[in-house]
């Protein structure tokens, strides 16, 4: 396990290097900071005043090492739009997204797995059908058109839920409800798929002849085994939900990292923009070395292999 384990840490190392870099170049190949921070219809002047300053007239190579170890350091550099420190603005504003991508994630859960459950039990039947056609539905209707249909029916129709705003548990039920169902299908595909395997192994057959209840074999038998792969999807689903959720703390004005990126991006902010993308990286790459570390605890197979 020891040696499993060094090695899945320096590949994660070797994944958050390279992630870094790449988020680091894209930037600044999307445009010319110096005319970004000089505005439009700055002189010829201003803008390579700009470039001494703040060191972007030397080479890419050297502003990125610095930008790195500055970043390891605990220094994310000031926000051009904001006025003030970025690592405490993106701390700031964590929380909110955090709360927002848990929820989500606990939501999917609690839908997906009763589904796939159901969908196994009963294969090839309007149950497993009705399942399967919710799981499609969710995968293909975009997340920004049903958190606006949830608007319409909640918020406008019904006044049950506000619309805007992140100040009390009520604010986050359509945001998550809204992310919480479109990365539901995924777990819901692998849970089905899982319990008919499962379910059609020796040693649940043995249970059956044995004469165990039908929940017995179900929840202490085959649910347990089909979960260990929803460990691993879990944790991928959790970062794609810190990472993805702009476009939804946007529309309901959440006061999180997504709502931040956007205004970052909005006033082309690059410090604030390039510290967002480069941590919600670190976060995700630490999320399936986590995942990956604990299947193969999970499973000795894995880390044999």
């Amino acid at each position: 396990m020891l040696t499993y384990t060094a090695k899945r840490i320096g590949l994660a190392l070797l994944v958050a290097l390279a992630v870094s870099a790449l988020a680091f170049l894209a930037l600044r190949a999307s445009g010319d900071v110096a005319i970004a921070l000089a505005g439009e219809g700055a002189r010829a002047e201003d803008i390579e005043n700009i470039r001494k300053i703040y060191g972007l007239d030397r080479p890419l190579v050297v502003q990125y090492v610095e930008w790195l170890w500055n970043m390891l350091r605990g220094d994310f550099g000031q926000s051009l739009y904001f006025k003030t420190d970025v690592l405490s603005l993106v701390l700031d504003k964590l929380p909110t997204t955090l709360y927002l991508a848990l929820f989500s994630l606990i939501f999917s859960l609690a839908i997906s797995v009763p589904l796939g459950v159901l969908a196994a039990v009963y294969p090839n039947s309007w149950i497993d059908r009705t399942c399967l056609t919710l799981a499609v539905v969710g995968q293909a209707m975009p997340n920004f058109f049903f958190a606006l249909i949830l608007v319409m029916v909640l918020a406008v129709w019904f006044h049950l839920l506000p619309v805007s705003g992140s100040e009390t548990w009520a604010h986050f039920v359509m945001p998550t409800i809204a992310l919480g169902y479109y990365v539901a299908p995924p777990f819901m595909r692998l849970v089905r798929a899982g319990m008919i395997e499962v379910l059609a192994s020796d040693y649940v057959r043995t249970a059956r002849a044995k004469g165990l209840s039908a929940a017995s074999i179900i929840g202490k038998h085959a649910l347990r085994n089909a979960l260990v792969p929803i460990v691993a999807l879990a944790a991928v689903q959790l970062g794609y939900l810190l990472g993805g959720s702009v476009v939804i703390e946007t529309i309901f004005a959440l006061d999180g990292l997504g709502y931040l990126a956007f205004t970052s991006i909005t006033h082309l902010d690059i410090p604030v923009t390039q510290s967002i993308v480069a941590l919600l990286s670190f976060v995700y790459v630490g999320l399936t070395l986590a995942a990956d570390l604990a299947n193969a605890w999970l499973d000795p197979r894995i880390r044999v292999g």
